[in-house]
């Protein structure tokens, strides 16, 4: 009798384990890549929401602009969260990859930062000035050295513009060309830099510090919208979904604004 009942016991034990097991939520993992200063900073701020969805999120930080996305491209992650649209569209055209904007986020006006000379009124002519020497941020920076007055570039070049398309250089600045993430680095031995928001915060840069930014109304920040990428085919899953519904909430809009100062706008 005792046996019976202590069979009895263990089925009903058994039977409750599994039930119970079956009415827990899987919890998901979602692993997104992003530069440490705004991107992965922003991401931190919607963790609970995504986890009250059942999901975690894991911050994965890059300091560069490449590896991030192969990481997609690879299913290394699952999205990331650090370029602009032209940036993401000519990654796609030089390394034939499949990776689709899902939301905007922010944009974040470039800005030019005094290393050597403290104003532009004091640049001497053969100053040096860092840019940044990937396609899309280089012709930001070379607008916004012509918007202050500094070089005139060929008529329409517009985003596409380079260093060849310098028309006019009455200083005789030397551009020089440096990856993006070493720009603010080089701030003690170039005489001006012109610098993406993102870095610029990483270095430890004010925006009263600023000598000139991008203008609010300029095309720059109509087209420099950064966002989030997933992988094609994910637009629409229910991780996506997620994702947009936290990062574009009133939440992260006020964390922002509340933040950075202007260095970082919310475009949502």
């Amino acid at each position: 009798m005792k046996k019976k009942v202590l069979a009895l016991i263990t089925a009903l034990t058994l039977v409750v384990g599994v039930t119970a097991g079956c009415g827990k939520k899987e919890e998901k993992v979602i692993k997104v890549g992003a530069s440490p200063t705004p991107h992965a900073e922003i991401l931190e701020v919607i963790k609970d929401n995504l986890e009250e969805d059942g999901y975690t999120l894991e911050v994965v930080e890059y300091n560069d602009y490449v590896l991030p996305n192969t990481a997609v491209e690879d299913g290394e992650l699952y999205a990331n969260f650090f370029q602009h649209t032209p940036y993401l569209n000519d990654f796609n055209a030089e390394n034939g990859t499949h990776l689709v904007a899902v939301a905007s986020v922010h944009f974040e006006p470039f800005a030019i930062y005094g290393g050597k000379t403290k104003s532009l009124s004091d640049l001497k002519e053969g100053a040096t000035v860092a840019v940044p020497n990937d396609t899309t941020n280089e012709a930001r920076a070379l607008l916004l050295l012509e918007a202050q007055g500094l070089i005139k570039l060929k008529d329409g070049v517009g985003l596409t513009a380079t260093v060849l398309d310098i028309e006019e250089n009455n200083l005789k600045l030397e551009i020089k060309e440096v990856e993006a993430a070493q720009v603010a680095r080089s701030i003690d031995d170039v005489d001006i830099i012109a610098v993406n928001g993102n870095y610029a915060l990483e270095a430890g840069l004010s925006a009263d510090d600023a000598l000139a930014y991008e203008a609010a109304d300029s095309l720059a920040a109509e087209t420099y919208k950064n966002v989030l990428v997933v992988k094609e085919g994910n637009e629409n899953s229910d991780e996506t979904k997620a994702l947009i519904k936290a990062i574009n909430s009133d939440e992260v809009r006020d964390y922002i604004n509340n933040t950075y100062n202007g260095q970082v706008v919310p475009v949502f």
